[in-house]
């Protein structure tokens, strides 16, 4: 079914604060879990290509399986570029919390401030914070059609009619938190995209990570196969970059989740977007809503967690219960966010105070359940 490269491990140090915190467990003894995992998965989904990420202790090992693409065979390695869906919702929320921690922005701040044109319409009443967790009343999870275009786009949002009071619900929406990103660019004086790769992707320290994927680079970027085998890349679409547009690597997403549980090796500004990020601001059933990222108490059991990335949380409205005030980060908490597009899933756990991670990525979209299973699995080898 694939064929397995070499198994690759590659120590990342994010500074001397990480450096004597201790090594991994013993290489082997963590490809047999991985393989466990990984192995009959792939077999199960027919992913043609597979990366995994284990993080830590500020250290990454990489584990690379199968295909970047069925035609060429070139293996996949934690340099080859992947398409991570909805998890790039994680780095808009954080590009959020930066325009906030330079005074660009509040995220209590009325949508229609950060732009003129939604003046008069619903969103002189919805708060940039209630759009990017969800809540500003019932946008859908994705742009109608006759709107799923930037010239349609605005027309949409001026004419929209909420369902719901704001704040009452959650309706997971790419329209949602992409215009929360729209606007926090609108706050910067960038396009977004420009805002992403020029300004957060470099402070973060990612320099593979991509919503146009460069032509030196394209050789990196996997082909995905959708449920039939069939080849697959996600398309243009209204707020594509903001919403699920990034192109990344197993060791820059390592890198990510390194900064995430130590923010304090990045600089001030960014510190505190990550705080921000981090901040607990409603509960739905188990899990607590951040900007981006989904956290629950730590440990948790399986079940609870792919309750947590079913389908339901996804596609159907949640009343919410508003924590007041909003929480900083808790203790012991797991932190995750899936992505997908027709041809990729993704997936991303970490756990701070364990000072451990996992990612997953694969060119194929298959169940967010099987994703959830294996990361579990392999957090819970190498919590001791």
């Amino acid at each position: 079914m694939y064929q397995k490269s070499n198994f690759n491990v590659r120590n990342i140090f994010i500074s001397a604060l990480l450096l004597g915190a201790g090594p991994c467990m013993a290489a082997s003894d963590l490809r047999k879990i991985v393989d466990s995992s990984v192995e009959p998965l792939m077999q199960q989904q027919g992913i043609a290509g597979l990366s995994v990420a284990v993080v830590k202790n500020g250290q990454a090992q990489y584990f690379n399986y199968g295909v970047a693409s069925t035609d060429s065979q070139q293996p996949v390695t934690e340099d080859t570029l992947f398409e991570i869906g909805s998890l790039s919702k994680t780095f808009t929320a954080t590009l959020g919390g930066y325009a906030q921690a330079t005074g660009k922005l509040k995220l209590q701040d009325k949508a229609s401030q950060h732009l003129s044109a939604l003046k008069g319409s619903a969103f002189d009443r919805i708060s940039l914070l209630q759009l990017a967790t969800y809540t500003p009343g019932g946008l859908p999870l994705q742009f109608p059609s006759a709107a799923d275009s930037a010239e349609t786009m605005l027309t949409y949002f001026q004419r929209w009619k909420p369902t719901y009071a704001a704040g009452e619900q959650r309706r997971y929406s790419n329209p949602s938190i992409g215009l929360f990103g729209y606007l926090t660019a609108q706050s910067l004086g960038q396009p977004f995209n420009v805002a992403m790769e020029k300004t957060l992707l470099p402070k973060l320290g990612l320099k593979n990570t991509h919503i146009s994927v460069p032509a030196d680079k394209a050789g990196l970027y996997a082909q995905g196969y959708d449920k039939q085998q069939k080849p697959v890349r996600v398309g243009p679409g209204a707020l594509d970059s903001e919403a699920y547009g990034l192109k990344t690597s197993t060791q820059d997403l390592a890198r990510y989740v390194m900064v995430n549980m130590h923010p304090e090796t990045l600089e001030k500004p960014l510190q505190q977007a990550i705080a921000t990020t981090h901040t607990g601001y409603y509960t739905v059933n188990g899990m607590t809503q951040g900007l981006g990222w989904e956290f629950y108490p730590y440990p948790i059991k399986l079940q609870a967690l792919i309750d947590g990335n079913s389908t339901p949380m996804a596609m159907e409205p949640h009343k919410v219960n508003w924590l007041k005030p909003a929480q900083t980060q808790p203790k012991n908490v797991l932190f995750n966010k899936t992505g997908s597009t027709g041809g990729f899933g993704a997936y991303v756990a970490y756990v701070p105070s364990k000072d451990i991670g996992v990612v997953i990525l694969a060119n194929k979209n298959y169940p967010n359940a099987e994703r959830v299973k294996v990361a579990h699995a392999i957090l819970s080898a190498i919590d001791h």
